[in-house]
């Protein structure tokens, strides 16, 4: 007879490493299907995964700064201030001076900006919004908490601070 433990993930407390390997497989072609509709949104436009970031955290936190932009993404400045520079000359973002430092650059999404990023999430929460009633409440509450128990310490801290920011 099957040990139950083995057989049901509710009561398991040890996985294999094939278990393992079998989520970050689910994992990567989950994350395939999360960015499919938004690339080929992107695709015509010329624009990548990490224009759709950019748009993401911005409209999350209008008047973020460059700096906490770069922490939040992890990516080198070289590369956010490409990004940002497209962006902002294709008339989707507008950066301003900081009031109290005049060296920080604070950014918020252009009118044409906000419609490109909601066209981007929409399309994923509509995927996310079908696999979450599919799977149900307490699958999608236990998802939560493996998401963000994978996340580093700082990287929690930061999605919190963003989820606080909408309540």
């Amino acid at each position: 007879m099957a040990d139950q433990n083995t057989n049901s993930g509710e009561t398991l407390l040890f996985l294999t490493d094939e278990q393992l390997r079998q989520g970050a497989e689910a994992m990567f072609f989950a994350y395939r299907g999360f960015t499919a509709d938004p690339d080929r949104i992107l695709a015509g436009l010329s624009y990548g995964r990490a224009h759709h970031r950019a748009l993401h955290f911005i409209h999350a936190g209008p008047g973020t700064t460059v700096n906490n932009l770069l922490n939040m993404l992890g990516v080198t400045k070289q590369s956010l201030n490409r990004v940002l520079r497209t962006m902002i000359d294709d008339g989707l973002v507008e950066s301003k001076v900081g009031r109290n430092d005049r060296r920080e650059r604070h950014l918020y999404l252009t009118e044409e900006g906000a419609a490109l990023e909601r066209q981007l999430s929409d399309a994923q929460r509509a995927r996310m919004r079908a696999a979450y009633k599919q799977a149900g409440p307490e699958a999608v509450a236990g998802f939560r908490k493996v998401l963000e128990s994978m996340m580093d310490p700082e990287m929690r801290r930061q999605y919190h601070r963003l989820r606080e920011g909408r309540s």
